[in-house]
């Protein structure tokens, strides 16, 4: 039984007081989200029992007085950038976005396109958004942000680019990912209403780090080795010790920024701002919703594992630097880990030993190892006949279903049709059957085979588990397992030596 570290109640209870309360200060406040607004994998991770949906139902909370802004940088549209947690491209997620507050009966107001230059890719996206009747926002970007402020707030800098009509007391802000443009939009948006003569404000909603937990405590680090490749690191806040004398974590571009934010912020409002120091300007309350610290800080340490593989295997299909994996290796020494203390690690890596030796071979095997939610592990490999996820799934079910390995859920009759189908009619030069096609193989034999409804009914039951892989899996095979709620790690290594048909 998964062990539960924190309480989202009392967590979405704090923070949608605490928004309320800073709004007040203001006719109109400019909240910056940080991080995922759906879907926070990471913070789910990290702290057991957090609603990953938890900042959209403090939205939702506040949806009577709030409305959404999209930011995108038109760089990430022009390289495709893909969210890595769902595999789609940043201006697929946008629209994903879009659908995801609507459904929640939250306003989208628009989409703001940042560092905008009339990029090709980006027009025939703004033109998709545009026939879909969603109002677009072209910011350029400003020569000398962040520090030629006397150039940026100006009609030259800030002035420069449209504002952005509002009806709402809280606008948020909220983008795919990092470095769209969030923090500009908000400045904009203060520089336009303080010349119209309105009292706004800005604030930051970041999750991680979390200001009130010690700098090295796991929860922490796990911030760190989540944004190893943007070399972030955790701070003390020394504007907020030096005056209130309290010890609070930041990070360092956050740190190294506020004290021009904060003289932009003063020029835009010709008067003293009220933050004194970033952790001020932070609506942060996550740290008071834990309950169980040592709970937490098991699930941090993990996570901190997660990331060292996930780095190693972004370095060997050479989408990181070698320095990224180094900083890394420091983060999980200084954590005093090591990738094994990772339960499902060495039992995968075991099970591809003996298949080597049982087969008289030094191919690379392809072996993943389950560890389920009541400590037991369970295997699976590769065959001619389904891949390593699939044969995991299967095996892992009926061992949840008290199933004996002996007693077959498909038909083989039925595995090997399908199979005849990729390769002779689809063309496919690998039919072995992956993880989507045995999961509808299982649906369909579970409508006239009661063995495969009981397993297939405990499916379900695999939200939570650890896995690892001997060999990185395709994408597909990946994102299945994330749908089911596995979090999966593997070793950086190919399955085989072929480059497309893998």
């Amino acid at each position: 039984m998964n062990k539960i570290g924190f309480d989202s109640k009392k967590y979405i209870e704090e923070q949608t007081r605490y928004i309320s309360e800073r709004v007040n200060d203001y006719d109109k406040l400019y909240l910056e989200f940080g991080g995922k607004l759906i879907g926070d994998k990471h913070a789910k991770r990290v702290l057991p029992g957090f609603d990953e949906d938890a900042k959209l139902k403090i939205l939702q909370r506040l949806a009577d007085k709030s409305e959404i802004v999209i930011c995108v940088y038109a760089g990430d549209i022009e390289r495709n950038k893909i969210r890595g947690d769902y595999g789609i491209t940043y201006d697929m997620e946008v629209f994903r976005l879009i659908d995801e507050f609507r459904e929640y009966g939250l306003l989208v107001n628009s989409v703001v396109i940042t560092r905008y230059h009339g990029q090709p890719n980006t027009k025939l996206f703004i033109n998709k958004l545009e026939k879909r009747d969603i109002k677009v926002y072209r910011h350029q970007s400003i020569d000398g942000y962040p520090s030629n402020i006397e150039m940026i707030v100006s009609e030259e800098g800030f002035g420069s680019n449209p504002y952005i009509e509002t009806t709402r007391p809280i606008v948020v802000m909220t983008a795919p990912g990092g470095g769209s443009g969030k923090l500009a939009t908000c400045l904009n948006q203060l520089y336009h209403e303080n010349q119209m003569g309105r009292t706004a404000g800005y604030s930051k909603f970041e999750t991680f780090p979390v200001w009130n937990v010690p700098l090295k405590h796991p929860l922490n680090m796990a911030y760190e080795a989540a944004t190893v490749d943007l070399r972030d690191v955790n701070m003390i806040d020394n504007f907020h010790f030096e005056k209130y004398n309290e010890v609070a974590v930041n990070y360092n571009r956050d740190i190294e920024i506020f004290p021009v934010i904060k003289r932009i912020i003063e020029k835009i409002t010709q008067k003293e701002s009220v933050y004194q120091s970033p952790t001020d300007m932070g609506v942060n309350r996550v740290g008071f919703g834990i309950v169980d610290d040592e709970v937490v800080r098991a699930a941090s340490k993990q996570e901190i594992i997660r990331r060292s593989f996930a780095i190693e295997s972004d370095f060997k299909k050479g989408l990181l630097s070698e320095d990224v994996v180094y900083r890394m290796k420091i983060l999980l020494d200084e954590a005093e880990l090591t990738p094994t203390d990772r339960l499902s690690v060495q039992p995968a890596r075991d099970y591809a030993d003996e298949c080597r030796k049982r087969f008289e071979t030094n191919d690379t095997q392809a072996v993943i190892a389950f560890e389920l939610n009541d400590g037991q592990i369970v295997t699976g490999r590769t065959s001619n006949l389904m891949d390593s996820s699939s044969a995991a799934i299967l095996n892992s079910i009926k061992k949840l279903a008290n199933v004996g390995d002996e007693i077959p859920l498909l038909s083989l009759t039925i595995l090997e049709t399908i199979q005849k189908t990729k390769s002779d009619v689809l063309h496919n030069r690998r039919p072995i059957l992956n993880a989507n096609e045995i999961l509808i193989a299982l649906a369909i034999s579970a409508v006239t085979n009661p063995t495969a409804q009981l397993c297939y009914n405990k499916l379900s039951e695999l939200e939570g588990v650890q896995a690892h892989s001997t060999v990185m899996l395709k994408k597909d095979d990946e994102q299945i397992l994330r749908n089911l709620g596995i979090d999966i790690t593997s070793d950086a290594q190919y399955p085989s030596e072929n480059l497309y048909y893998i």
